[in-house]
């Protein structure tokens, strides 16, 4: 029998006093593609990550890449969330950077990136086009990377990889912010890579995987155990409903019944047109639906709502009942609005611990620079214990699993009681188990008065609550309607 491509042997990895992986062993096959899923925080990207050598572990990890074969020698990770530098290498990148014009060129653009690329990796631009056109990036490659959506970022990240082909091939989360027709040809690239001898290794707790995916396993208790198929791996327990605090069971002060009102919305970069006629109005205790493709300008248009872009006062925009520019502050409109995106998880306070996070939400800012309160400590105290947060209150965000690491950013979201809900893709990154939970509690909330714009891609990933649906073609409104059948 020949040697594995991989041998793992008496693995251990350890963050702080939590042991993750405890002398675990694992041997893959030349021929087996395998899925890894299981339960939130149980090691999965851990194990993903020491594969790759990207984390420091003890034990064994051996790879015997194929000296005969005409594909890279590599192993490649794909990550979940993926940080780009600029021009410098740097990583100190704030929020609103990405709308602000003079800003952006310190980055490359796509375009950049992809040749240097594949001037590294002798890579020929003829094999590009084919995943350039399945992740809808032909139109983007003048585009600055601080200009891409964490989504994009993802897809960008894909499309090397698939570029690349190297012999060991590890992506986590490989769907994220796909649509179902795009996931669907993924996974057809991904049968054609195992097809040329790549070796496959997907972290994921989906159960639509490439037809090439032969092995499934899990992470139980430092563990890797092998399972039958992708239903038999096991999922978190289903969320316990709880009585909301008191505090979030008040409708939240309107000042208006019109919480939104845009007129002919024009957002343009040079010749680069990203909004054109928008009009929109949201009305107090309405919960719309925003759909749209990468790109299509939610992200820009829900800038505008929240002053984040700077183009915001260019336009005739009236928030709860109040023209844009009539002398309120930027800090009195985010008094009234609770968002939650993933970019402002990406650019969130990296030291942040939890209940540092859900406190930031009363200032609106992205970590936590004052002393609270009793008062504001006992509403923190009682979101803790609502999200069941309170064992990993003093823990880093950043060393929660992502699914906890999102119901934090809602908990900040939500702790001042806002009227207006914004929640961009909150659910980008988790898993079917991890959204029911995240969207039972957003049902609950707008059972008690709340105004909501919620941005999702798939409809069985939504919430009950929404009412209509307003969905973005190119910076165009294509549809505006009462919700009924969704687009994807």
């Amino acid at each position: 029998m020949t040697d594995p491509v991989v041998h793992i042997a008496q693995l251990n990895l350890q963050y702080a006093d939590r042991l993750v992986l405890d002398q675990l062993d694992w041997q893959i096959h030349r021929g087996e593609h395998w899925l890894i899923g299981g339960k939130s925080g149980s090691g999965k990207s851990a194990l993903a990550k020491a594969l790759a050598g990207l984390e420091k572990t003890s034990g064994s990890i051996r790879i015997h890449f194929d000296d005969q074969s005409a594909l890279p020698a590599r192993t490649l990770y794909v990550s979940n969330w993926y940080q780009f530098t600029n021009l410098e290498g740097d990583r100190n990148f704030y929020y609103q950077q990405r709308y602000n014009k003079q800003q952006k060129n310190d980055t490359l653009t796509v375009y950049a990136e992809l040749a240097a690329y594949a001037e590294s990796e002798d890579l020929s631009f003829a094999d590009l086009e084919q995943y350039l056109t399945l992740f809808e990036f032909v139109d983007l490659k003048g585009t600055q990377l601080i200009e891409l959506s964490s989504g994009e970022h993802k897809k960008l990240q894909l499309i090397k990889a698939l570029w690349l082909k190297p012999q060991l091939l590890i992506v986590d989360e490989p769907y994220t912010g796909l649509d179902k027709a795009s996931r669907q040809k993924l996974n057809g690239f991904f049968d054609d890579l195992a097809a040329s001898g790549v070796q496959l290794v997907l972290v994921t707790n989906e159960r639509d995987v490439p037809n090439c995916i032969n092995r499934f396993a899990e992470i139980d208790q430092g563990k890797l155990n092998q399972v039958d198929d992708a239903h038999a791996i096991s999922m978190d327990v289903s969320r316990t409903k709880q009585t909301l605090p008191a505090f979030l069971r008040e409708a939240p002060a309107s000042p208006s019944e019109i919480m939104v009102h845009m007129e002919n919305i024009q957002v343009r970069y040079g010749e680069k047109v990203v909004l054109s006629g928008i009009d929109w109005t949201v009305r107090a205790g309405e919960k719309w639906l925003l759909q749209g493709h990468n790109g299509s300008g939610k992200s820009t248009l829900l800038s505008l709502i929240t002053g984040d872009h700077p183009q915001a006062y260019a336009n005739n925009i009236s928030l709860f009942g109040q023209p844009r520019g009539s002398g309120e502050s930027i800090w009195e409109i985010k008094e009234r609005v609770g968002i939650i995106s993933p970019e402002l998880h990406w650019y969130f306070d990296k030291t942040a611990r939890v209940w540092e996070a859900i406190a930031s939400g009363f200032y609106d800012s992205i970590g936590l620079f004052r002393q609270v309160s009793y008062e504001k400590q006992q509403k923190i105290d009682q979101l803790l214990a609502f999200f069941e947060l309170t064992d990993v209150k003093d823990r880093l965000i950043t060393t929660l699993p992502l699914g906890k690491q999102r119901l934090v950013l809602l908990a900040r979201t939500i702790i001042k009681n806002p009227p207006l809900l914004i929640l961009d893709e909150p659910c980008q990154g988790l898993d079917h188990t991890q959204t029911a939970f995240f969207n039972a509690v957003v049902d609950e909330l707008c059972g008690f008065g709340k105004t909501l714009i919620y941005v999702g891609h798939y409809e069985t990933q939504l919430p009950n609550c929404l009412e209509k649906k307003m969905v973005l073609e190119k910076g165009k409104v294509k549809i505006i309607e009462e919700m009924s059948e969704l687009v994807y």
